[in-house]
């Protein structure tokens, strides 16, 4: 299981790290290709036909999604559509409230809130009294006073998770099919954590095989309990169970921020199926950028196949982390998911079903002056995405979002995986020169596995290949895909591979995987740093990355 995950990791990191030459051609012959695209304008909502098709669109979109609906109606200025969506986005505000679904209720409240409906004098909780509803469901959690405790005490607040798959078939003969991996009680009344996947096949909608959930706990692992899944995010491979116990040991959620490299850690899990298990190390860094949702741990502690969604904890107790993959074949490579995302997500969590991450629509770097941090910079805005909707274009300077001061790429992703999809929210950037921040409100949805792909395919070759590769193309003739580079975004694929402003350049093919995971390119190029030579290359890019958000 472990080696699988930093197969896929590793292939993600030499992708991200620059071109390939043309042994990569042959790969092309196995890849789908593409045909023409249609480039998205914004529709001149100012034409009567145009408007009254907007209508209907807004409408259609309301019968499944009443604030994306209300936002886009906003943005309309046609005050009777705004009206209706408002009614509608009420409605199911106030059937929320009845069913107690204080999250739900939130996000249509403050789609209301935000948008200066008239009638806000009729809602029966605010947005701020239903974010208290929300976050008292995890007052329960982390409740156990470590104090005086040793480490090896802890054990007790682990447990081994077992997912049962049956049999499988290989070469004639019957096989156990399971997943081993480890979780830990979060709550008294038995709630888990651990790796989404670990359980991923519980919740894939394409799995058809039988697959049953048990953990066993460290004082008695004899015994299989049944659990359920409650809640999970393949974004940043996290889970939470639910097993009707009451957990002989509670773990208390700490905060990474407090841990600094070389501080000492410790971690617990049943590695290979061996529960109990007790490693320590140090904290190696705390930046990787393995997941596109923020930066994770790495660790020196021993981590082998088994130790998914144990514990990472510091002297104290408290945790600081969720293992959640080791690279068996180096020793002391290993990294750990940071407590801020499960604390972050656990309201949605364990509310139930899927974390649905949100984004802009954008993709975007850090703005440094000086070795300063001055905000997130869009490099490219999608046509026709939320953002582009709301005015933000290449070239903003993102400096806040939701009242929280975006200084960087990472602030941006913090700020960001504390908001999940169907939300309106603020933000401010600055444009041009001028220094003057301006707002707007944006409609956030879900984020695609691939948002690169949604790019490639709502947008133009010329104007796509910035936010994938990092460079802006010109384009120099109608009908051939032959251009000339406008400019290239620092320390991006192009710039790395050797692309240069003004190069003119003929893109000759364009592939993909068979999961849509990685674009593949052949590229024709007169190089100006090597003198102008023809040269065919081949580069490849991943889509996804932090950069989209």
């Amino acid at each position: 299981m472990k080696d699988k995950k930093m197969n896929d990791f590793q292939l993600k990191k030499v992708f991200f790290c620059g071109c390939f030459l043309a042994v990569l051609f042959a790969v092309f012959g196995g890849c789908k290709s593409t045909g023409p695209l249609e480039h998205y304008e914004l529709p001149d909502y100012t034409i009567d036909d145009v408007r009254k098709e907007e209508i209907k669109r807004i409408f259609s979109i309301a019968e499944t999604d009443s604030v994306q609906a209300y936002w886009r109606a906003f943005l309309l200025k046609d005050q009777a559509t705004v009206d209706k969506c408002a009614e509608k986005v009420f409605e199911e505000y106030k059937t929320a409230l009845k069913e107690e679904k204080w999250l739900e209720a939130r996000r249509l409240c403050f789609a209301l809130e935000y948008l200066g409906w008239e009638r806000t004098s009729e809602l029966e909780k605010k947005s701020s009294e239903l974010t208290e509803l929300s976050l008292a469901a995890l007052k329960k959690f982390g409740s156990e006073d470590n104090s005086g405790k040793k480490v090896s005490e802890l054990i007790k607040g682990t447990v081994t998770v077992w997912v049962d798959k049956g049999i499988k078939i290989e070469n004639g003969m019957g096989y156990a099919d399971r997943v081993i991996g480890s979780g830990f009680f979060v709550s008294k009344d038995g709630y888990i954590v651990t790796n989404h996947h670990v359980i991923a096949d519980l919740v894939n909608p394409k799995y058809e095989g039988y697959a049953r959930l048990y953990v066993k706990i460290a004082e008695d692992s004899e015994t299989r309990i049944p659990a359920k899944v409650i809640g999970w995010d393949s974004g940043v491979d996290l889970a939470v169970l639910k097993a009707e116990i009451d957990a002989p040991y509670v773990f208390n959620l700490g905060s990474s921020e407090s841990l600094d490299v070389g501080d000492k850690v410790y971690c617990i899990g049943s590695p290979i199926g061996l529960d109990r298990t007790l490693t320590s190390g140090i904290v190696s860094a705390s930046d990787r950028s393995l997941f596109s949702a923020g930066p994770v741990m790495q660790i020196d502690a021993a981590v082998n196949s088994g130790n998914s969604g144990g514990p990472c904890v510091d002297e104290k107790g408290n945790v600081q982390a969720v293992v959640f993959a080791g690279m068996l074949q180096y020793s002391g490579l290993n990294f750990a998911i940071p407590v801020e995302y499960l604390i972050a997500e656990l309201p949605v969590l364990i509310a139930g079903g899927k974390y649905e991450h949100s984004w802009l629509e954008a993709n975007g770097r850090t703005k440094k002056t000086g070795g300063k941090d001055f905000g997130v910079e869009l490099n490219y805005v999608m046509p026709g995405g939320n953002a582009h909707r709301a005015g933000l274009k290449a070239g903003d300077l993102i400096t806040e979002i939701e009242g929280t001061k975006i200084k960087s790429l990472e602030d941006l992703q913090k700020k960001m995986l504390g908001i999940t999809a169907g939300y309106i929210i603020s933000v401010k950037y600055i444009r041009g020169e001028e220094n003057i921040e301006n707002e707007v409100k944006v409609y956030v949805s879900a984020r695609p596995l691939n948002p690169g792909y949604t790019f490639y395919k709502n947008d133009v070759v010329s104007s796509s290949f910035t936010a994938i590769f990092g460079m802006k193309l010109a384009p120099l003739s109608e009908g051939r895909r032959k251009y000339q580079i406008e400019s290239i975004v620092k320390g991006s694929i192009a710039d790395e591979s050797g692309f240069s402003e003004n190069d003119p350049v003929e893109v000759k093919n364009i592939s993909f995987d068979k999961d849509n995971t990685t674009l593949y390119a052949e590229v024709f190029a007169k190089n100006r740093k090597k003198g102008y030579l023809d040269i065919s290359v081949g580069i490849a890019a991943p889509l996804d990355s932090p950069n989209y958000f």
